[in-house]
């Protein structure tokens, strides 16, 4: 893909706007998960190396353009000035003439964090004055924020389009993983799809059905496609709206698609224990929480034996210990597998993290979303803006 890139561009001493995605999981006032901070420091690095002053922008939540203190990013920041290693400064607000100020005020070197750009209800209605507010900030644009640029909002489309723009480290990264699953990936090629919403994945099912050998289908997703092959599923999640898209794609899928042969059933989520079934065997009044031993096995066993891999979404509930087993051994054999592995998802990430594995995998995507609309074929806001202003003009 011909992207203006970070590392083509002359940032020596420049005034740079990076839109980060620092949409991270907060405990008690304090950061909860680091991993998508941690992501975005090689770029941060770079440019504070160069004598950059940089201005980082992100959201965090959801605030729908209302002020919420408890979606601050200052537990975000004092995280971000701790693994630099140097103090990195912060605004009450996004925009504005103290916002401005504060980017003026900044020395080489120096970075500022502006206040979660949601708390403005510019950012997501993509506000021309809002977008040119932010764009003011700077003379150069980065986004290093590959999990939000599916949306088209200010600071994802809209600042490009006033600033000269490029993609950060991560973002090219994130693309050139993903790119190499819908170009030429190493066979066997292994995609491994879970979570609950059927509909978020249907098409990213299609697009890959004559790209990947095997499709491994599990999850809450999994009880819709066995319903669409006549099995009875009890009070199982079932999306009612896609049975007949996913009766066309199992015709389709000429034996590629993988379902599981036994799950694990209980009254609720909320079970201390489940009883294993067959598919075949699932009791009216019961509801699949995970895939069964049975299924564990064989999917992991085509894992193990992948040479390019793609997983995203958990077998089952895994935050209860009781339905944790298909993702846990799932996890386990991505970790073995020799092949290139790649997740993607916040619950991906979440599920490797809980049995302290996600050191093993090779790459794993900061964009739950974006890489399951990038891996359906369809274009990313963020992306066509940088290509469409940013050429050749950072």
């Amino acid at each position: 893909m011909d992207l203006p890139r970070l590392e083509n561009a002359d940032v020596e001493g420049r005034t740079v706007v990076v839109r980060a995605d620092l949409n991270v999981p907060l405990q008690d006032g304090q950061v909860g998960d680091d991993f998508r901070i941690r992501a975005f420091l090689p770029t941060l690095e770079h440019l504070v190396s160069k004598g950059c002053r940089t201005v980082v922008c992100s959201h965090l939540g959801r605030p729908k353009g209302e002020r919420r203190p408890e979606l601050s990013l200052a537990p975000v920041a004092e995280r971000l000035s701790e693994l630099l290693g140097r103090q990195v400064d912060m605004t009450t607000d996004s925009v504005g003439p103290g916002v401005a100020e504060a980017a003026r005020d900044l020395p080489p070197g120096g970075v500022l964090v502006l206040e979660n750009l949601r708390f403005n209800p510019g950012e997501t209605s993509n506000d021309p004055g809002f977008a040119g507010g932010l764009a003011s900030l700077g003379d150069l644009y980065v986004n290093d924020a590959f999990g939000a640029s599916h949306r088209a909002h200010a600071s994802i489309v809209g600042i490009p389009e006033r600033i000269p723009g490029c993609a950060g480290f991560l973002l090219s990264e994130e693309i050139d993983t993903l790119s190499g699953f819908l170009n030429d990936p190493p066979r066997p090629f292994v995609v491994v799809l879970g979570g609950a919403k059927v509909a978020d994945k249907l098409g990213v099912v299609r697009n890959l059905l004559g790209r990947a050998d095997r499709i491994l289908v599990g999850g809450g997703m999994c009880f819709t496609f066995l319903r669409a092959q006549g099995h009875d599923v009890g009070r199982s999640l079932v999306d009612e709206a896609s049975l007949d898209e996913v009766s066309q794609v199992l015709a389709e899928a000429d034996g590629r698609i993988m379902l599981p042969t036994d799950v694990v059933v209980a009254d609720s989520a909320q079970a201390q224990d489940g009883e294993r079934v067959g598919v075949d065997a699932i009791p009216a009044g019961s509801m699949g929480l995970d895939i069964g031993p049975g299924s564990s096995k064989r999917f992991a066993d085509v894992v193990t034996d992948a040479a390019s891999l793609f997983w995203n979404g958990p077998m089952g509930v895994f935050e209860n210990l009781a339905f944790a087993m298909g993702t846990r051994a799932l996890a386990q054999a991505v970790a073995i597998c020799e092949g290139y592995t790649v997740t993607g998802g916040g619950d991906t990430a979440a599920a490797l993290a809980s049995v302290g594995l996600e050191a093993e995998v090779d790459f794993m995507s900061t964009g739950g979303g974006a890489s399951l609309e990038f891996l359906e074929g369809r274009s990313l806001p963020g992306i066509e803006a940088l290509m469409e202003h940013g050429k050749d003009r950072a």
